[in-house]
């Protein structure tokens, strides 16, 4: 008798949000939010991530529930599809943005070094590089003879990117100030 009550119970909550009604949208977030976030953080491992899909799901199944049709699934079962697809969504944001984030990296990478062809200023150059501390001289080295962007820099040498372009910065301040001196002189 019990199974019997629950279907009817849920058979009139599902009636009664596909007509619109705000209360039966606060019942199923209420029955089924932490079934929903919990799926998303296992996936996401992010509080901020899980709350969004959460919030994106809810929306999804309110804004699409006339499409449900509770002959073919439970509504838990269309809202944990709702919520599979959500999470695969934002694993496909998250990698088109660390995808974009690399790709403007390597854009950098690549302007940063503007080096002199003329070989008066390459032989200052590397006079100035001499005299750069051992981690900073091997950096500029790479970048400056062969050319390497940051990443594969700190690729080679095995450390941070950001540790690289520190580096970099640094040592280019250094070598712009003992070039602005032999300039003048």
């Amino acid at each position: 008798m019990s199974e019997l009550l629950q279907n009817h119970d849920e058979s009139s909550l599902v009636a009664s949000f596909q007509a619109g009604d705000e209360r039966a949208l606060a019942t199923v977030y209420e029955r089924w939010a932490r079934l929903v976030y919990g799926m998303s953080m296992r996936s996401l491992a992010n509080v901020a991530d899980a709350e969004d899909v959460t919030q994106r799901v809810f929306v999804s199944a309110w804004l699409g529930r006339a499409s449900f049709d509770p002959e073919r699934a439970r509504l838990s079962a269309w809202l944990v599809g709702i919520t599979k697809h959500t999470i695969a969504d934002a694993h496909e944001r998250r990698a088109r943005d660390r995808r974009d984030r690399e790709a403007l990296i390597q854009s950098l990478d690549r302007d940063v070094m503007d080096w002199p062809d003329d070989l008066a200023e390459r032989l200052v150059v590397a006079d100035a590089l001499a005299d750069l501390p051992e981690t900073p001289r091997q950096i500029m080295r790479l970048a400056f003879y062969d050319r390497l962007t940051h990443t594969q820099i700190a690729e080679r040498l095995g450390l941070p990117l950001g540790t690289v372009k520190s580096h970099i910065r640094r040592s280019l301040d250094r070598l712009r100030t003992r070039l602005e001196v032999s300039d003048d002189e």
